[in-house]
């Protein structure tokens, strides 16, 4: 990964948008592909969004920003203001890029915006069965705070969050 060539831009418009969804859908598939989610049993999977449900969510207020490398968008993520605290949705990085310190570079994002906007903590819910992804979040330093299971997925819910820093 060269940083040189990597930027990260709010999305604001439509194309973005569509950009965005094929960055999502395309790194939620092979998850979903991994745990056997399909739209009929999982359809609020990232894997099956489309673009009105990213429209919906910008008109929510939920900040998007695009990660690209040179001008090829390349990861995602979204971020909800709740309260004091933010939570970090769709974090996505297409499967030929991951490995590579992405993800990382968008969590950082993530904590310095949360950070800016005087929040005291970033949450995520994310598949407890997904051990590697559980584990790499863990790594950077997010703590599980529960579990709960939904009738309508066929998967139990792990929520995680950490501290956003404080520069003294």
């Amino acid at each position: 990964m060269t940083l040189e060539k990597i930027s990260i831009n709010e999305i604001m418009d439509e194309a973005s948008l569509v950009c965005s969804l094929n960055v999502i859908k395309n790194s939620f598939t092979t998850v979903a592909r991994e745990f056997n989610l399909t739209e009929e049993n999982c359809s609020s999977n990232p894997a099956f969004i489309n673009l009105e449900n990213l429209i919906k969510m910008k008109n929510k207020g939920i900040a998007m920003f695009g990660l690209f490398e040179n001008s090829n968008q390349i990861g995602f993520v979204a971020i909800e203001k709740a309260d004091d605290s933010f939570y970090l949705e769709r974090l996505s990085v297409l499967p030929e890029y991951r490995h590579k310190g992405y993800g990382k570079v968008l969590i950082d994002f993530v904590f310095n915006y949360a950070k800016a906007q005087g929040a005291k903590k970033v949450s995520i819910g994310i598949m407890d069965e997904n051990s590697v992804l559980k584990d790499w979040y863990e790594l950077y330093g997010f703590r599980e705070t529960g579990l709960k299971k939904y009738e309508h997925l066929p998967f139990t819910v792990c929520f995680m969050e950490k501290a956003v820093e404080r520069v003294v």
